[in-house]
């Protein structure tokens, strides 16, 4: 038995697809380097990210499946599970069987776990545009730590970049080490370590005291509902919450 191992990246992922069309083999798993076990009985085989032919995998998603099918891989990819690239591979190769279709097959099993998967990412990305809070740095940047359970730093940048178009910033995956930095022309995802306190501008401090203060004046009393709370706003992500 076969286990196909990528370097981890969106494009190692898409040339493992790739070899397995044109070496005619069928992979039990395909796996990143940073999940890779050593088992009895399956053959390792390590694949070369190759750029060229990762765009033709793409591109065939798009063109053969839809684009749909391909924000879905791209979403699974960032949900980083284990077995997620397992996953995909099955997904596409439904895709590439039924075409444009694929998405309406509910309830085939390989259609349902990518569904599944995106979905959570998803919301997760649109939970998250309404809890990243940025704390304005010396130096003219604004600094926002997250640590979301999954890798959507990427996904939020453009709704950023769009609001706040006119200030440098950077949302920070504390987690994953990652951030989204953006310098009021364009952003770029990069890694990231801060290892030591950031400054704050001076009115930044009083700004917060200021939003404590209102979030708490604004609350009603008898209508506060601790369990509807943490459903929209789940305690994992209170850390970063200026006003929590």
């Amino acid at each position: 038995m076969l286990n196909y191992i990528y370097d981890g990246s969106f494009e190692g992922l898409l040339t493992a697809i790739y070899e397995t069309y044109y070496r005619h083999e069928i992979p039990e798993n395909i796996l990143p380097e940073q999940h890779l076990q050593e088992q009895l009985l399956y053959k390792n085989v390590h694949i070369v990210t190759d750029i060229e032919k990762a765009d033709k995998v793409y591109n065939s998603i798009r063109e053969k499946i839809s684009v749909s099918a391909l924000q879905h891989v791209f979403y699974v990819f960032l949900s980083e599970l284990a077995g997620a690239g397992t996953w995909i591979y099955q997904y596409l190769r439904f895709g590439w069987k039924v075409g444009r279709e694929v998405d309406l097959y509910i309830t085939d099993d390989r259609v349902l776990k990518i569904h599944t998967i995106s979905r959570k990412v998803a919301v997760e990305r649109h939970r998250m545009l309404g809890l990243i809070r940025f704390r304005y740095l010396e130096g003219d940047t604004y600094y926002a730590p997250i640590e979301p359970d999954y890798n959507i730093v990427g996904l939020v940048a453009p709704h950023f970049a769009k609001r706040f178009a006119g200030q440098n910033w950077i949302i920070h995956d504390v987690k994953r080490n990652l951030a989204a930095v953006y310098n009021q022309r364009g952003w770029i995802i990069t890694d990231i370590n801060v290892n030591s306190e950031l400054n704050l501008e001076e009115k930044e401090k009083d700004y917060q005291t200021l939003w404590k203060q209102y979030f708490k004046s604004i609350a009603i009393e008898s209508r506060v509902n601790p369990k509807l709370q943490r459903r929209c706003m789940p305690v994992r992500y209170w850390r970063y919450l200026v006003e929590k």
